[in-house]
């Protein structure tokens, strides 16, 4: 049940509804996740590294329009191109969204695993806020995600080819590498969800990484 009493200027009122799926990838392997306007980017990096099956193993950022948040620490050494901004420091509440239904959606690219390079293509929409429901959620997904460290989209392609076939050389080494759980249409949105919780409540409003280490 959708709130009639909804003050535009309260975050309470509202939720972003976004639209995401990996580029480079057909038939999309996708998620339609539903976000709280408090959740912060280190918080929507633990939601799709959770809403994906992602393991959280290596480096990630979110770009948009330019500029890169993440975890400044990974960049002690000031090798990287760009500044890393703080994620924790911008909220969904943050992004100015259109009153206006026919406006184009705000769009966040988060890349994660810089060797294999996963893109993540966001488009983000503010929607009213759905009476007792609990946020962040997953309510649609499609496709398993990749199997980590697999070689970026290329080797997905080239995996799945063997792992289809049957007569392919390299069908049971990647049989056996992948384990029998993995399917690549295969996709519990209960599971999904499951996991998200689960970040969210090791996360506690930072990186997941970040707790670990101060405990």
């Amino acid at each position: 049940m959708v709130s009639h009493m909804l003050d535009p200027f309260s975050p309470d009122s509202y939720i972003v509804r976004a639209e995401t799926h990996i580029i480079g990838i057909e038939p999309r392997i996708s998620r339609i996740l539903e976000l709280p306007m408090t959740l912060n980017l280190a918080q929507l990096h633990e939601v799709l590294q959770a809403s994906f099956g992602w393991t959280d193993s290596h480096l990630h950022q979110f770009n948009i329009g330019g500029i890169i948040y993440g975890a400044p620490e990974f960049d002690d050494d000031g090798l990287s191109a760009n500044r890393i901004f703080e994620a924790t420091e911008l909220r969904m509440v943050d992004f100015v969204f259109s009153y206006e239904s026919d406006e184009q959606p705000v769009t966040i690219l988060y890349e994660y695993d810089f060797g294999d390079n996963w893109r993540h293509l966001l488009r983000l929409e503010r929607l009213p806020r759905v009476q007792g429901a609990n946020y962040p959620r997953c309510v649609a997904a499609d496709r398993s995600g990749p199997p980590e460290d697999v070689g970026g989209p290329h080797g997905y392609a080239e995996f799945l080819e063997a792992w289809h076939d049957p007569d392919h050389d390299e069908h049971k080494a990647m049989r056996r590498w992948v384990g029998r759980k993995f399917h690549p249409e295969n996709c519990d949105l209960d599971a999904i969800n499951k996991a998200i919780v689960k970040a969210m409540r090791a996360s506690r409003g930072d990186y997941r990484f970040r707790r670990h280490q101060s405990s």
